[in-house]
């Protein structure tokens, strides 16, 4: 998330004087005080864990429910399904009559929306506060009775099969995510991005999906975030009315999963009748999210390609005109991660210019570190997306919920600001050298299609 003007705010605080330093010392990095979020968070005994953030600044209120199940919880032969209960359980429940969820947010003036990723399926309503009761109805309905029949099921195959064919399928370099996952990952439960495989969706039974819903979708396996204007001691209760009944299911086991780095570096084409223009991705195993390394890996992501003034931006796009847009982009995950740069090449420009011009930008990096203001820029970079992420209740309420889920340290989201400006300048070369060797690397390309023949004139009779 980039908001110019915040982040220049929030840059000019955080610059910290420097009349009394050595001309050529650097002050050590500062950031500014965000005022701490409170909360108060406890487990109910069908273990649901519980975190509610009560702020009077405006009547609204919001509920977000997190599900420790995402795309590596699958078969990979039933591929797709957390993705496809992100939809399924909009259909209704044994109370909810099929299709109103929606009708009943929109007219309380509300609005809602759910995702799937590769550790977890979450669902978010925003609402009046005096609806409160509205969302843990429909939240405790959903964990407790949602509608898994033939009818719903039906529906939501045709859904998912269209949402894949529009987003994936059909778009140029759709299938981007999905090739690289298989490639970088490959034999881990990495490997399927979550949209999975129509095929298997296809070939599961009513039975499959029930079975999946009651392993996964229960109170143990589920955090319950509420922020906004509430009464603590009401909402206790409230949550309780709601959701205490549910029965606690039985412990979830978690996946193995093993990502061994490549022997020799693996490059991959895909061949696509619609890809316009060369593109190529290099991509390097990286290390989970709650990795020491996690934020050097951030920071460098961030020098390389955010903004303008990154290396990847100036070198590819401005100097030597090569790209028509550059990204470098850590994609780190509960049990692994990557690194990854992605470049569309302009008209004309060879795949092989592209994998040249990445290849030294990352290379200088390893032998040259950064340098002292490409640091400091990074940092305000992260600090500017701090400073807006506290903005609304929606947002703190998913990041309460993930800091418990993942870090198991929910105050981490008036803390993690500080493990970045932790980094040294030193560190972010570091991790450069350690994690995106040449000897590692995974290259995976999109040759620009063909153009089509032109049609030949009729032969003279």
């Amino acid at each position: 998330m980039k908001l110019a003007p915040l982040a220049a705010v929030v840059a000019a605080l955080a610059l910290p004087l420097t009349t009394t330093l050595a001309k050529d010392e650097a002050a050590p990095p500062q950031h500014i005080a965000l005022k701490p979020i409170q909360f108060v968070e406890y487990d109910l005994p069908n273990g649901l864990h519980v975190i509610l953030h009560e702020n009077h600044a405006a009547p609204v209120v919001s509920t977000y429910v997190l599900y420790h199940v995402g795309a590596k919880n699958e078969r990979p032969d039933r591929t797709g399904f957390a993705h496809f209960f992100e939809h399924l359980m909009f259909e209704g429940s044994d109370n909810i009559p099929r299709g109103k969820i929606d009708k009943y947010v929109s007219a309380a003036g509300g609005n809602l929306n759910a995702s799937t990723s590769f550790d977890q399926t979450d669902y978010f309503f925003n609402l009046p506060s005096n609806e409160l009761k509205l969302a843990l109805w429909i939240e405790s309905e959903r964990m407790m009775h949602s509608k898994i029949d033939e009818t719903g099921v039906e529906t939501q195959r045709k859904v998912v099969k269209e949402e894949k064919r529009m987003r994936y399928d059909n778009q140029p370099y759709g299938s981007l995510f999905e090739e690289l996952a298989k490639l970088v990952f490959a034999g881990s439960p990495y490997a399927w991005v979550p949209i999975g495989s129509v095929q298997y969706i296809d070939q599961a039974t009513i039975e499959e999906f029930r079975d999946f819903y009651k392993t996964y979708y229960l109170p143990n396996n589920a955090t319950l975030a509420i922020a906004g204007d509430f009464n603590l001691e009401t909402t206790k209760t409230l949550v309780a009315d709601y959701f205490g009944g549910i029965p606690k299911g039985p412990e979830i086991k978690r996946p193995d999963v093993k990502i061994a780095d490549p022997a020799a570096p693996v490059k991959h084409d895909v061949e696509k009748a619609n890809t316009p223009l060369n593109a190529t991705m290099h991509a390097w195993h990286a290390v989970p999210e709650t990795h020491p390394d996690a934020y050097a890996l951030q920071l460098l992501g961030d020098i390389l390609s955010t903004g303008r003034s990154s290396r990847l931006y100036k070198r590819l796009v401005e100097k030597e005109q090569a790209a028509l847009n550059v990204e470098a982009f850590p994609f780190l995950l509960e049990s692994g991660g990557m690194l990854g740069v992605f470049a569309t090449g302009q008209q004309g420009v060879t795949l092989e210019q592209l994998d040249g011009l990445i290849d030294e930008e990352v290379e200088k990096v390893e032998a040259e570190g950064v340098t002292e203001e490409e640091y400091r820029k990074a940092l305000n970079q992260e600090e500017a997306e701090f400073a807006s992420g506290f903005g609304t209740m929606s947002t703190r309420a998913r990041n309460l919920a993930r800091y418990h889920t993942f870090y198991g340290d929910t105050n981490l989201i008036n803390t993690e600001l500080d493990r970045y400006f932790a980094v040294k300048r030193e560190d972010i070369q570091r991790v450069a050298k350690q994690y995106l060797g040449k000897n590692n690397m995974f290259t995976l390309r999109y040759p620009a299609a063909a153009a089509p023949a032109a049609p030949q004139a009729p032969a003279a009779k």
